[in-house]
């Protein structure tokens, strides 16, 4: 599964990267992005950095 971070939304709050490290870290630009797919055992974790996201920027897609 992958995650996708829409970086024009992203305001860098940082919450999807302490949720979730295996997948959300902040890029240069300081604004979280997706680096690696995940498996089943993270999706909680991921759907918890989507929920959590105040401007709703993280998706999913299988």
């Amino acid at each position: 599964m992958k995650a996708i971070v829409d970086q024009s939304l992203c305001i860098g709050c940082g919450l999807c990267e302490t949720t979730c490290p295996d997948v959300f870290r902040m890029n240069d630009d300081g604004v979280a992005e997706a680096y690696q797919e995940f498996s089943a055992d993270l999706k909680d974790t991921v759907d918890e950095a989507v929920d959590g996201c105040p401007v709703g920027a993280i998706s999913v897609e299988s």
